[in-house]
């Protein structure tokens, strides 16, 4: 499997952002696929995720301002990001939960694509 993240980049606090992460493999194949950051001097922390049959899980502090959507015939996922602030700033990581059997460890991450919020 291989996840090719994309979008980052260099906003103005307030602004928005999109991600965009494909997936090499069909991502209905998958049990889940999402979002993860690393803020500065942070341990990763979950952002958001979306499962095979479409139920999304935002982290609590983040909900209303970011939204998780799919392309299935793209298999790629988005990450819309609005009101965006300083404490935003973070390398996000494109992840899957790969199926039982694909791999010794489920979880998968994909490179990081840089977000910096500026103030």
């Amino acid at each position: 499997v291989q996840l090719q993240a994309s979008g980052g980049g260099l906003v103005q606090a307030g602004g928005s952002l999109r991600l965009s992460c494909a997936a090499s493999v069909s991502i209905l194949d998958l049990n889940a696929m999402g979002w993860h950051r690393q803020r500065p001097g942070k341990q990763r922390e979950l952002v958001a995720t979306i499962t095979r049959s479409g139920s999304t899980n935002y982290a609590d502090s983040l909900k209303g301002r970011f939204t998780i959507s799919r392309d299935n015939a793209k298999s790629t996922i988005h990450l819309q990001m609005n009101g965006l602030r300083p404490e935003d700033t973070a390398v996000y990581y494109c992840y899957a939960r790969l199926p039982t059997g694909w791999a010794r460890d489920p979880h998968f991450w994909g490179q990081g694509t840089l977000v910096t919020v500026s103030s």
